[in-house]
């Protein structure tokens, strides 16, 4: 038997249309009097001939498990996982890969906050561990505004094998702590490297920690003790994306 889930919210059932790794079976929209939603979604799937059923919010709620559908859902297949072989097949010779690993991030909001950003900073795949982590459910797409339907997300069941791998790959393997010695904005990061983040609560387990090959904090002032996931996690894969995008330009320029 297929199994399919209901994706909501207008970035999440968009992005997955557009993103075509799912099979959209029906779109559902509630009646209201604004029709500009309507139209759109009905522009977009009259071509997959994809059947769009009018249906009342309170159902909509009903069917999601959430309040905030933002007048739209869409039953689809379960989201598309890929292998952790592509993952690293994806990491050719001369291509500076660029991967995110979390380490038992258990927060649907926080996986799909770094989805998002993940995305927007050049990642090309995300690994989590199958126990104790948040799925990449519809939930997730929607904390991650469609991004989670683009990204390339594998599971695996050991992070230190993976993080093995992944260095035989030629990744260096940096690992987000907070008493890390290094500044993040100090070291060389231009490079292949994975990025391991840890959960909300204890951070990167001490095995996983112990393969990391270097481990990098974030300067901060205030009273509280550290960023969480997310925003950690954004910090350091912009810095990621501004050194190996920016700082080239920069020194060209110079040179000029």
């Amino acid at each position: 038997m297929i199994k399919t889930e209901i994706l909501y919210g207008i970035h999440p059932v968009f992005e997955a249309l557009k993103a075509g790794r799912r099979k959209v079976y029906e779109v559902y929209i509630t009646k209201q009097k604004d029709s500009k939603l309507l139209r759109d979604i009905s522009e977009l799937i009259e071509p997959m001939k994809i059947p769009l059923e009018s249906v009342k919010p309170d159902y909509l709620e009903k069917i999601t498990g959430s309040g905030f559908h933002q007048n739209i859902g869409a039953k689809v297949s379960e989201y598309p996982l890929i292998s952790f072989d592509d993952i690293l097949n994806n990491i050719t010779p001369g291509n500076d890969g660029f991967l995110l690993l979390l380490d038992t991030v258990v927060d649907p909001q926080n996986l799909g906050a770094l989805a998002r950003t993940a995305l927007c900073a050049g990642v090309s795949g995300i690994v989590i561990t199958k126990d104790r982590s948040a799925s990449p459910t519809p939930a997730v797409s929607k904390a991650s505004a469609g991004a989670l339907e683009h990204i390339l997300l594998s599971k695996v069941t050991n992070m230190v094998s993976a993080i093995q791998l992944i260095k035989s790959k030629g990744l260096w393997i940096a690992g987000m702590d907070a008493m890390g010695d290094m500044p993040v904005f100090s070291c060389d990061l231009k490079g292949p490297i994975a990025l391991v983040i840890g959960s909300e609560g204890k951070g990167i387990r001490p095995l996983v920690k112990a393969n990391c090959d270097f481990l990098v904090s974030i300067p901060q002032k205030g009273g509280v003790s550290s960023l969480n996931a997310s925003a950690a996690g954004a910090v350091a894969m912009y810095e990621i994306f501004r050194q190996r995008n920016f700082t080239a330009r920069i020194s060209n320029s110079e040179r000029q």
